[in-house]
């Protein structure tokens, strides 16, 4: 069949394939040969000058005294480019999360220093300061009440100086106070069930409790205590040492099949990716792995005799595997939803710039297998694991080979993306069970992945409940290191997200991880809602990057 009649038959059925001269193929830079495909574009180009008029204006003069004007702006007749910056185009790994864009002028000269790829650390900021400075600080609480809106959220967010925050939180909120001036709770209106903070702005309110700058005690009066921010149920604990991990059950949640997250405690503050520790991420990552085999147990109608208390690792890993082989045999196909949004920041203007709070935690849910639709019958549910899967299966399709084989195999035997000489690795860590690593195609600028590259019953290890302790352990490495490097780079948002297989299924996917940071100039705009991700970096560079931040626990 030729390839154009291909197409027209798998234009609607298929629409991950797009056309290149060695034929019809998928959107994908993964080959079998091990190399990934990597697209240049030359820009040259004429435009036609369809201007009618000139506006031809002074601009100011040069440090000579000549005037400057805007002259260049209004060309006589059209234009050649003959030599643009070259531009590479990297489709990603995976056809449903687009393209990669990286110019080469801005990624030529990170190339040369990849230490400058990081985030310069914010300035102090105190207006108490600078009003002091100017002889106003008795009037300073007064002031702080009358500023303007939009300067008021931008000093709680970005202050530096714990008074002035502390003032700032009296005056969005009513507090209870010791003898001391210390804070010891806030004082509620409303009776019963119907009690309420009083809080007199909630957007000042948030954005100072999570201001890492503002004294815990009054971080943990406003928004840590466990019932401060309602009545959600604490369903499981983690405590060791100076660790401790609450396990809320968010009732009534957009994800319907029970949703949970896990909250670094009251008396474990945690702003900052860079103070979480091994234990801390152990805690966070046991009662996601515990949570989701205890439910699966009931789902297949196993015993779990434990109340009260955490399952011991041995405990999970028995009850792992008889879930394991219990679910091989069950009609529907669950998959677990794990993720972990870290930052938080509000701007003056009204926008809030990332979906939570800094102090740390993490969110998760078991996919239920199918759904009901309003006419009676059942449909397959979303879980974005399945987008991993149907790669997978088109893949092997186009190919005659398997996906996560030849990724591996391009991932390792990398070369750079603009054909230099440096550096060519993309690995950044790894051991026996893990490799975490930058994409050839990054969504985010700066992104990782973590990849689970060991196999279970000699088939690859697609989900979490497929992973025994070993390769958990592992993981929770992985996504720690993951998080560490970014602290070290200056990332202060990172929306970290997992692609797991669907339970009951042998198709050769692989348990994926990814984490994309937000950049203070890369926040995403209409070339990335159209799936096009512009990145001013070569991905062997980032690489480099990062390696030079590894933690000092591996």
């Amino acid at each position: 069949m030729k390839c154009e009649e291909k197409w027209s038959k798998i234009d609607l059925e298929y629409p991950l394939y797009f056309f290149s001269t060695g034929g019809c193929v998928m959107r994908t830079c993964v080959q079998p040969n091990g190399v990934f495909r990597v697209g240049i574009h030359k820009p040259h180009y004429r435009v036609r000058n369809l201007r009618a008029n000139d506006c031809l204006l002074r601009l100011g003069r040069k440090e000579d005294g000549t005037p400057h004007d805007n002259s260049a702006n209004f060309p006589t007749g059209d234009i050649q480019e003959d030599n643009g910056r070259w531009i590479y185009e990297i489709a990603n790994p995976f056809s449903f999360r687009g393209a990669t864009f990286i110019d080469s002028g801005w990624a030529a000269s990170r190339a040369g220093n990849p230490s400058m790829i990081s985030i310069k650390e914010p300035p102090e900021c105190s207006l108490i300061t600078i009003l002091a400075k100017h002889g106003a600080s008795g009037s300073v609480d007064r002031i702080l009440q009358d500023l303007p809106k939009p300067l008021l959220y931008d000093l709680g967010a970005n202050s530096t100086d714990p008074e002035e925050l502390m003032l700032l939180a009296k005056n969005c909120c009513t507090m209870e106070f010791d003898s001391q001036d210390n804070p010891v709770g806030l004082v509620y209106i409303g009776q019963g069930e119907e009690a309420r903070p009083d809080i007199d702005d909630f957007d000042l309110f948030e954005t100072l409790a999570n201001n890492p700058y503002l004294p815990d005690l009054y971080k943990e009066v406003m928004v840590l205590r466990p019932g401060v921010q309602g009545n959600s149920e604490i369903v499981g604990d983690w405590q060791r040492g100076k660790t401790h991990v609450f396990e809320y059950l968010r009732r009534n949640s957009y994800i319907p099949w029970g949703h949970y997250a896990a909250n670094m405690a009251h008396n474990a503050v945690r702003y900052k990716t860079s103070s979480l520790s091994p234990a801390d991420m152990r805690g966070l990552r046991h009662l996601y792995y515990q949570r989701m085999v205890v439910t699966l147990a009931d789902r297949v109608g196993i015993d779990c005799p434990v109340r009260k208390r955490e399952l011991t690792v041995r405990e999970l890993e028995r009850l792992r595997v008889q879930v394991l082989a219990a679910i091989q045999s069950a009609d529907d196909h669950p998959a677990t939803l794990w993720g972990w949004n870290f930052g938080y920041d509000y701007s003056g203007s009204g926008y809030r710039l990332h979906a939570s709070h800094q102090m740390i935690h993490q969110q998760f849910a078991m996919v239920q297998g199918d759904m009901e639709l309003l006419d009676g019958s059942r449909a397959m549910n979303y879980s974005c694991g399945d987008q991993v899967a149907e790669v997978v299966e088109r893949y092997q399709k186009s190919y005659n080979s398997d996906f996560f084989t030849d990724y591996i195999h391009c991932i390792r035997g990398n070369t750079r993306a603009d054909g230099g000489s440096g550096n060519s690795a993309l690995l950044v860590w790894s051991d026996e069970n893990v490799m975490l690593f930058v994409p050839k195609a990054q969504v985010s600028q700066w992104e990782l992945q973590l990849l689970i590259i060991a196999d279970a019953d000699e088939e690859p290890v697609g989900n979490v409940i497929e992973a025994d302790s070993s390769v958990r352990e592992s993981i929770d490495c992985g996504i720690l290191t993951a998080q560490r490097i970014f602290a070290g780079l200056g990332a202060s948002m990172v929306t970290s997200i997992e692609f797991s297989k669907r339970l009951g299924i042998s198709n050769g996917q692989r348990l994926l991880y990814s984490f994309l940071p937000k950049l203070p100039w890369s926040m995403g705009a209409f070339s990335e809602a159209q799936q096009r991700y512009i990145c001013g970096h070569f991905p062997e560079d980032f690489a480099t990057a990062c390696r030079a931040k590894l933690p000092d626990f591996l």
